[in-house]
């Protein structure tokens, strides 16, 4: 008898999420599916923090109006880098206090609360640079961007968009690289994904940040199995947990099949089994 809700139907189902990996399986397998775990990013803190702690002794000293922070991991990262070099933690929160903070989305948030420093700004789903600087723009009528000097915790890559976003709304801005991703480890089971995807043998992939793609076509490349890898990607159902992870893969040349409702990796799996089968059986699968 046909299964009751949303199933994978015993369809394999690449993860290639790192940190919660294994709850994204163990969703993956409530839902039908086989989970290939291939954990493909690793968390390292930057070679050299130094721009990290200039910001801080900035920020301490006043010269900045706003602090943007993109990621809960990385304003955790920055606490700690400031902790760890400075020796306290104290003077940075304390200058947090006075600064208008803005959030991306609800982890910074969580941060901040934690800390005691109230937050001015929140982006609303689906957390991505444009809702934040709709977020921005909302506030503005109280307090304008122009001329006031922003500082943005980046997380792993760069997000050139909002930069130049908020310097053509006449802000002064600083970049803080805080952390990067690096493959992992143990590489091998990203190798036996791009082996698994040259044969075809992966049905659905689940991805929550570009930065999984990006490194997934590192391996192939060095494999010399970028096309293979590529191709079936395509014949794949490629699902991203939401717009700012699906803009990255689009501007990597893949094709989006499934973009979660909310931008969650419940939502990412369910609707993923949902539809996976009328969209393989669309590619001739």
């Amino acid at each position: 008898m046909p299964a009751a809700g949303p199933s994978f139907d015993g369809r394999r189902v690449l993860v290639l999420e790192s940190r919660r990996a294994r709850e994204l399986a163990s969703i993956v397998t409530s839902y039908g599916g086989q989970p290939i775990v291939a954990p493909s990013m690793r968390e390292v803190p930057r070679e050299s923090n130094t721009a990290a702690v200039a910001f801080a002794d900035a920020l301490v000293h006043g010269d900045y109006d706003v602090v943007v922070l993109l990621t809960g991991v990385g304003a955790r990262a920055l606490i700690d880098i400031v902790e760890r070099v400075r020796g306290s933690r104290e003077p940075f929160v304390e200058a947090l206090k006075k600064t208008r903070v803005v959030a991306r989305g609800p982890k910074p948030v969580v941060v901040m609360r934690e800390l005691g420093v109230p937050v001015w700004v929140t982006a609303p789903e689906p957390n991505t640079w444009r809702e934040l600087l709709s977020a921005l723009d909302a506030a503005a009528a109280g307090q304008p961007l122009r001329g006031l000097r922003v500082a943005v915790q980046e997380y792993g890559a760069s997000n050139p968009d909002l930069l130049a976003g908020l310097r053509e709304r006449g802000a002064l801005v600083t970049a803080v690289p805080v952390y990067q991703w690096a493959l992992p480890e143990d590489v091998e089971p990203l190798r036996e994904a791009v082996r698994a995807l040259g044969r075809r043998d992966i049905d659905v992939v689940l991805v929550t940040t570009g930065t999984q793609l990006r490194h997934l076509a590192q391996i192939a490349a060095a494999m010399r199995m970028d096309r293979a890898m590529r191709d079936g990607l395509q014949a794949a159902v490629v699902a991203s947990v939401g717009p700012t992870t699906s803009e990255e893969l689009r501007q990597m040349g893949i094709v989006v099949d499934v973009e979660a409702s909310h931008p969650k990796m419940g939502f990412l799996a369910r609707e993923a089994a949902e539809r996976a089968g009328d969209l393989l059986r669309q590619k001739g699968r």
